[in-house]
């Protein structure tokens, strides 16, 4: 008997030793290489994302579109709507998954791109709530300002 119990001695710490070595060899679950291959995405303001160093400006189906600039305000008011513009548009995107339709470059070489979160067009829903508005095909003397009046 002490022999059999010898050899089960030797047997669990060696059991052991293999079931505590196991998940270290298994593969990460699947919602950590889930997340580990998620874009980096930063909304820089109302109307450009950048996803993983790819600076994308927001168009909609209709047309281009333009929100208040945060870093190039004219006044307290457009910097005030173009904070609101960010937050929407990071509410927007932050809880879906989207799709970007890219279509070409703009003169400063960004991505344009409709976006889509849960089937609707980012772009013209910022538009409809007022955070953001169609792009006018004026001389930009006489496209309205976010301060009010003409830029």
């Amino acid at each position: 008997m002490s022999g059999q119990t010898a050899g089960c001695g030797m047997i669990r710490p060696a059991l052991l030793l293999a079931l505590l070595a196991t998940p270290a060899l298994a593969e990460p679950p699947a919602a950590f290489m889930d997340y580990a291959r998620a874009p980096a995405v930063r909304v820089i303001d109302g109307d450009t994302i950048d996803i993983d160093g790819e600076r994308i400006r927001l168009t909609s189906e209709d047309g281009p579109i333009d929100a208040p600039e945060m870093h190039r305000a004219k006044c307290p008011l457009e910097l005030f709507r173009a904070q609101a513009a960010r937050e929407r548009l990071i509410a927007i995107m932050a809880p879906n998954d989207f799709t970007i339709e890219r279509r070409g470059k703009d003169r400063y070489g960004r991505t344009v791109g409709v976006i889509y979160s849960e089937g609707k067009d980012v772009g013209a829903e910022l538009v409809r709530e007022g955070h953001a508005r169609p792009w006018p095909k004026l001389r930009k003397a006489d496209r309205p300002a976010w301060c009010g009046g003409a830029e």
